[in-house]
C-alpha cells in the first residue's frame, strides 16, 4: 500500500498531474523545532536544474496543515502538502493506450482496469518523492546525532559522467547510475533478526523510490568472491570497530556500532526522446513512439537526498522501536 513503518509511520499520496501531493507522518514526538526554512536545503537538492534533468520547475512550497502549532510538533499527525503547479499534462495524451517501455504505463492500466491518472506516471511518478525528502528532514532531526550521506558513485558506468551525459542529452536517450549512502554514529542494537533485519527494513524502503532496481550492502556481491580470511571484518577495540567493514554496519540484521554502508543501482529513465518500437494497445499493432514531455534523463542525478530521507525514516522507526523494547525490559525488571 502507500504506508511504511510501525512507530514513525509515513503515508504518501497524490500523483504527478494531480492537485497536490503530500504525506502524512504519525508517531513523530511533540516538541521538535519545525519551520517552512528546515525544508529548504533538501527540497533544494532534489529540485530540477542541472543538466540531465527535468525542465519541470515546481515551488516546491511545504503547506504543513496538521501537527505544527508555535513552530514546533505537537504529537499529532503531521500533514505535508506540495502543489502541483507545472504541469503539461497534453504531453502525455499518446502515452493513454501506446505504453511507454519499461514504465508502470501497463501494468498499472491493467492492475486498476484503466481508471488509473497515466498523466505522468500517475501515482507511479518520482514526483511523489518530494513527500519522501519532506519527511526525512524531521526524521533526521530526530535521529540526530546519526548523520546521513548519499553520493553519486557513477553514472552510465563512469565516475566523470558529464560528458556522457551530455552525449545523451543530444541523442534523446536516457542514463542510470549508482548512489551510496553512509549513516555514521548509528549506535549498536538496531533491527531484529530474520524479517526485520536493518538490511530488509532499509531494502523495503529504498525499493519504494521509483528506478531503484539493486541493494547491496558493505562489499555487497563482491563478497561472494572473497575468502572468509579476507571478508571477516576483525574487531580492533571493546567498542566493537573493526579493521574492515565488509558487513556494512550489520550483522544477524542488527547494526553492531560501525557505519552503515550500502549502494543501490537506478535503471535509466524510462521516458525517452529517443524513438522505440512499441505496441500501439488502442490499434493493435506496432508502432514508434518518441515520448514527448519534460522527463530526467538521469533521475539518479536527483537521488542522493532522497535516499538520506528514506534512510532517515527507517533509522527513526528502528530507534522508536529499540526503545520501546528496553522500556519494557526495564519494566520487567
Amino acid at each position: 500500500m502507500n504506508s511504511f513503518g510501525r512507530l514513525f509511520r509515513l503515508s504518501i499520496f497524490g500523483e504527478s498531474h494531480g492537485q497536490m501531493v503530500g504525506v502524512v507522518i504519525d508517531g513523530c514526538p511533540a516538541g521538535i523545532s519545525l519551520t517552512a526554512e528546515d525544508f529548504a536545503a533538501d527540497l533544494t537538492r532534489r529540485k530540477s536544474g542541472v543538466a540531465g534533468t527535468t525542465s519541470r520547475h515546481e515551488t516546491d512550497q511545504p503547506r504543513v496543515v496538521s501537527g505544527i502549532f508555535n513552530d514546533h510538533t505537537t504529537g499529532a499527525p503531521l500533514a505535508i502538502l506540495f502543489a502541483n503547479e507545472d504541469q503539461q499534462s497534453a504531453d502525455y495524451e499518446e502515452q493513454r493506450w501506446i505504453f511507454r517501455p519499461s514504465h508502470a504505463d501497463f501494468s498499472a492500466n491493467r492492475k486498476f482496469n484503466g481508471w488509473n491518472d497515466w498523466r505522468g506516471g500517475g501515482a507511479f511518478s518520482g514526483r511523489l518523492t518530494v513527500a519522501l525528502v519532506a519527511a526525512g528532514v524531521i526524521a533526521k532531526k530526530i535521529i540526530q546525532p546519526i548523520t546521513v550521506n548519499a553520493t553519486i558513485k557513477e553514472i552510465g558506468g563512469r565516475y566523470n559522467y558529464n560528458q556522457l551525459l551530455t552525449e545523451t542529452i543530444a541523442e534523446g536517450d536516457s542514463l542510470g547510475g549508482i548512489i551510496e549512502c553512509r549513516a555514521q554514529n548509528v549506535p549498536c542494537g538496531l533491527g531484529e533478526p530474520f524479517f526485520d533485519s536493518v538490511e530488509s527494513l532499509l531494502s523495503h524502503a529504498i525499493f519504494a523510490i521509483p528506478g531503484v532496481k539493486g541493494i547491496e550492502f558493505g562489499a555487497g556481491f563482491e563478497s561472494a568472491r572473497l575468502k572468509g580470511s579476507t571478508y571477516n571484518d576483525a574487531f580492533i577495540n571493546q567498542a566493537g570497530q573493526t579493521a574492515t567493514n565488509n558487513a556494512g554496519g550489520i550483522n544477524g540484521g542488527i547494526t553492531n556500532g560501525n557505519d552503515l554502508i550500502f549502494r543501490m543501482a537506478v535503471h535509466p529513465t524510462a521516458s525517452i526522446r529517443k524513438p522505440q518500437k512499441t505496441f500501439d494497445f488502442a490499434n493493435n499493432k506496432m508502432t514508434t513512439l518518441s515520448v514527448a514531455g519534460r522527463h530526467d534523463v538521469c533521475f539518479a542525478l536527483r537521488l542522493p537526498v532522497i535516499i538520506e530521507a528514506v534512510t532517515a525514516c527507517v533509522l527513526a522507526d528502528l530507534i522508536f522501536i529499540q526503545r520501546a523494547i528496553v522500556h519494557q525490559q526495564e519494566k520487567k525488571i
